[in-house]
C-alpha cells in the first residue's frame, strides 16, 4: 500500500496551495483520511480528516475557515486546500489512511513540504 502526497513547495504569506494524496494498494473508500503536519521542533499534528463516505470532516482549530479537505473516492485521492497561509503553516504535511469499519492496517505517507516565507 502506499500513498505518495504532492503539491507543497515554497509559498508567500497570504497565498494559496492544494496538496493531493495519492493512495494504492488498499480500499480506499473504506479509509478515513486525515493530513497532519509536523514543524521543526514540534510534535506532529492533526490538521483536518475527512470519513470515508459521507462527506464530514473536521479541522483544527487553526486552520478552520482555510483549510478545506476533501476526498474522490473514483479516484483514490484526498485533497488540501489551504488558503490565507500563515508563516505558522510551515511544516511537512502528511497524509494518513485509517481503517474505518473494516479492520486493516492504518497508512501514513512520506510527507510534502510547505514553506510559508517572504
Amino acid at each position: 500500500a502506499h500513498l505518495v502526497e504532492s503539491g507543497g513547495g515554497l509559498v508567500q504569506p497570504g497565498g494559496s496551495l492544494r496538496l493531493s494524496c495519492a493512495a494504492s494498494g488498499f480500499p480506499f473508500s473504506s479509509y478515513h483520511m486525515r493530513w497532519y503536519r509536523q514543524a521543526p521542533g514540534k510534535e506532529r499534528e492533526l490538521v483536518a480528516g475527512i470519513v470515508s463516505v459521507g462527506g464530514y470532516t473536521t479541522y483544527a482549530d487553526s486552520v478552520k475557515g482555510r483549510f478545506t479537505i476533501s476526498r474522490d473516492n473514483a479516484k483514490n485521492t484526498v485533497s488540501l486546500h489551504m488558503n490565507s497561509l500563515k508563516s505558522e503553516d510551515t511544516a511537512v504535511y502528511y497524509c494518513y489512511a485509517e481503517h474505518g469499519e473494516i479492520p486493516g492496517p492504518d497508512y501514513w505517507g512520506q510527507g510534502t513540504q510547505v514553506t510559508v516565507s517572504s
